[in-house]
């Protein structure tokens, strides 16, 4: 693998932050006597007793020997620079770039050592403002709001590894060219790892991990991206890569690492839990591949900071040996900030986990001023964005929406927003004979709100604003299938144990319907039934050939629907861009109401 090229040092100075305010808190407590015993205790300690042991035989750690390390996280900002889009925390408009990037400096000031750590899907899936951009502006942000450093997550590779190479490094994109021709694309100020994604070589296009030194402590971190994330992104764009389990990557690193002289270790993924309920500092019923990571993590591992569930928690489970080990997330799209104190000792080079601790912090916009730097991102790209993003396609009659409370965030259920892409898709491939579509819930990625949010008025849908909706750029394909293949697809929506969500309930359009019985256990699914399939009231033949239309994310298996990639891709019928047929359809039949969500009818 490709290692880590450069080792930053933090200074050289022999006393630390903490040690400093312990001895200002003596001296203010006038207990210099006290201080003297602690300093002669310390030096007739024995020089190798384990940190554990001073807490434990009453000893107190002499001055300087600790150093306070902050590392601020998050996860999933997918490009929300702006504020609009970012959503809430307990009903209050939180997230989105600019108050961010105001609470990461507000939780900076004070601390002498600090690291801005991220765990992938910083880009892809973005609103328009930075999606049409391929997602540059999401990177500048980035940059003005300070990250040191991030794991890949699945979207990073949404338009292949190419284009994440040049994310990283800079240059103009190869098709749309220098938005600003005389100032260039300058790339990522931070870097993003990628430890468990390979070549036919072995070799990782990113490097797998970053060490950063403090005084005389080297802290390593390592990056990845779930090893599933071949399922959840076009395959055209990571052909000849492999993702790697990650507990046997990591593990793989730790004496890696450990020969560097690294033992404080942080594992950066892009993988997560399930917590219900789900308050922002809470760790109950968490279930999901997280656990079983967790589990299987080197004990010398001593944090997990995770994402791609858009979900915050903040646990403390075991790790192999039994001792306790932080594992966190930060919700999505900037609403949160982990904030983790990690306890290093300089005797052992290690992280004190007794000592150490980690807080959820939501960024609520009421409470903080934005950040004038990220303003700067959002000023320098808006007259390209308003120019293209006003432009109107459509009208709807109310709101349409994403499943699930709060809005969007429920991919188990109908919704009238992924059967609308479908019935999209149906109509703009009619030529091709389609019969019935189907839409992935992931790729919906915003609602359609009939309240005008930026004086286009009531109903109106702008260009932007279907962008946001549908952001990915995915190609519309109709192909055959037969009656048994299509309900075989249905029961995919039955997610693998491996997956993060148990169902993922695909949109389908009109004149499509059939009976779902499913169970849910324990966060995963056990089992599904699909009967009474009919297309316009006429049953399903199983033995029958019926035109199919989906987009290329789906037709090539992904979301691990993998029967449609079992269709010979030499019979897929191209029906263009998936935004167009969306902006067409909107054009074409408005005002258009939200589809019903009777299609598919829930038993049992």
């Amino acid at each position: 693998m490709e290692g880590s090229t450069k080792v930053e040092d933090m200074g050289s100075q022999t006393t630390d932050l903490a040690g400093q305010s312990r001895d200002r808190s003596r001296i203010r407590l006038g207990a210099m006597a006290f201080l003297a015993v602690s300093l002669l205790v310390a030096l007739i300690a024995p020089a190798s007793a384990a940190p554990g042991d001073n807490q434990g035989n009453g000893q107190v750690d002499p001055p300087g020997q600790l150093i306070d390390l902050q590392l601020l996280a998050f996860n999933d900002y997918h490009g929300h620079v702006e504020s609009g889009e970012a959503g809430t925390v307990d009903g209050e408009p939180a997230g989105g770039g600019e108050y961010l990037s105001a609470k990461l400096n507000e939780l900076r000031a004070g601390n002498k050592y600090s690291l801005t750590v991220a765990a992938g899907d910083l880009i892809g899936g973005s609103p328009f403002f930075s999606g049409l951009f391929h997602d540059e502006p999401s990177v500048e942000s980035l940059n003005a709001m300070g990250l040191d450093v991030s794991s890949v997550g699945n979207h990073e590779f949404d338009e292949g590894v190419t284009e994440l190479l040049r994310m990283q490094d800079g240059g103009c994109h190869p098709e749309d060219g220098c938005y600003f021709p005389d100032e260039p694309y300058a790339g990522a100020d931070f870097q993003w790892l990628s430890a468990n994604v390979v070549d036919e070589s072995g070799s990782t296009p990113l490097p797998p991990y970053w060490i950063k030194r403090f005084n005389n402590i080297k802290v390593g971190f390592i990056g990845m991206t779930l090893e599933a994330t071949d399922t959840l992104v076009a395959a055209a764009g990571i052909q000849g890569f492999d993702f790697l389990d990650e507990v046997e990557t990591a593990n793989a690193l730790v004496p890696e690492l450990q020969a560097q002289g690294v033992e404080a270790i942080v594992v950066l993924l892009h993988e997560g839990g399930i917590p219900d309920p789900i308050p922002i500092n809470g760790c109950f019923g968490i279930s999901g591949p997280i656990v079983a990571i967790n589990d299987g993590l080197d004990s010398a591992i001593d944090a997990v900071i995770t994402g791609h569930t858009h979900l915050p928690y903040n646990c403390v489970l075991s790790d192999p040996s039994g001792a306790d080990r932080m594992v966190t997330s930060a919700f999505s799209y900037g609403r949160v900030v982990t904030e983790m104190n990690l306890v290093l000792d300089k005797r052992t080079k290690d992280v004190r986990r007794d000592l150490s601790s980690a807080t959820n912090h939501a960024v609520i916009q009421a409470d903080l001023a934005p950040d004038p730097a990220v303003t700067a991102v959002i000023d320098k790209w808006a007259p390209l964005a308003e120019e293209v993003g006003s432009v109107p396609v459509g009208t709807i009659t109310a709101d349409i929406n994403r499943g699930g409370v709060p809005t969007g965030s429920d991919r188990g259920v109908e919704s009238p927003a992924g059967n609308l892409v479908a019935d999209a898709q149906n109509w703009s491939a009619s030529a091709a004979g389609s019969q019935v579509a189907f839409m992935n819930p992931g790729g919906v990625r915003s609602d359609l709100t009939f309240a005008s949010s930026s004086g286009e008025g009531d109903g109106v849908v702008t260009f932007g604003e279907a962008q946001t909706f549908q952001p990915f750029g995915n190609t519309v394909l109709t192909f055959p299938m037969t009656g048994a293949q299509i309900i075989s697809v249905l029961e995919e929506q039955c997610q693998p144990d491996f997956a993060s969500r148990p169902f993922l309930h695909l949109g389908v359009s009109e004149g499509f319907t059939y009976d779902l019985a499913k169970t849910i256990v324990g966060g995963l699914c056990t089992g599904v039934s699909i009967t009474n399939v009919q297309i316009n009231g006429v049953p399903l033949d199983p033995a029958g050939t019926y035109m199919v239309t989906a987009n290329s994310f789906l037709a090539d298996g992904g979301d691990n629907f993998t029967t449609f990639a079992e269709v010979d891709p030499a019979m897929r019928i191209d029906g263009g861009n998936d935004l167009l047929a969306l902006v067409n359809y909107l054009g074409t039949f408005s005002p258009v109401a939200p589809p019903p969500t009777d299609r598919v009818n829930e038993i049992g």
